[in-house]
């Protein structure tokens, strides 16, 4: 990846296109909230399309967690429509047809001959599409489960909402006082 995509960086704000060819911006889509974004390897992929089941569960959580999931293919809208159809998927789905994305950031997988893949990754996004967690998913275990992208954002929100952790004396305190 790009030297200069790590933590505290900016993210580009990159636009695309969903399956059915609406265009969307990431920092729209991320809203105020923190994001997920996972650069995918590509929809003929194996190891895409169990990624993208585990995260079914982890998008549950995303739901009532004030956090948004956004999946990024380096295919075309029907090859996109694939992967979120064959993994029952209900997120954002982005296709990086023309490959911009992957160009950008220099994330071109070069041991596939056969297809424009990606070397995968899942960033952990602060609002403003501000980087604070990379991971790179070359190999299947590089790659974050729930429980560590659960982990990351359980982080993330302590520091960027004061009153987050109802067990940091001064919220408790706050809280009691308030409650009374």
């Amino acid at each position: 990846m790009r030297a200069d995509i790590v933590p505290g960086a900016t993210f580009p704000d990159y636009v695309l296109p969903d399956e059915h060819g609406v265009r969307h911006r990431l920092s729209t889509l991320q809203g105020d909230d923190p994001m997920v974004l996972h650069l995918s390897r590509g929809e003929h992929c194996p190891r895409e399309r169990q990624m993208h089941r585990e995260l079914l569960r982890f998008h549950e959580w995303c739901s009532v967690a004030f956090t948004s999931l956004v999946s990024l293919l380096p295919n075309d809208q029907h090859e996109t429509s694939k992967l979120k159809i064959s993994t029952g998927a209900n997120w954002t789905f982005l296709a990086d047809e023309e490959l911009v994305v992957q160009t950008d950031l220099d994330i071109r997988e070069y041991t596939d001959t056969h297809h424009t893949a990606s070397v995968p990754h899942t960033l952990v996004l602060a609002p403003a599409l501000v980087v604070d967690k990379i991971y790179c998913g070359y190999w299947f275990w590089g790659r974050p489960s729930s429980y560590d992208l659960w982990a990351d954002l359980r982080d993330l929100n302590r520091r960027i909402q004061p009153d987050f952790d109802p067990l940091v004396p001064e919220v408790r305190d706050a809280y009691l006082a308030a409650s009374r």
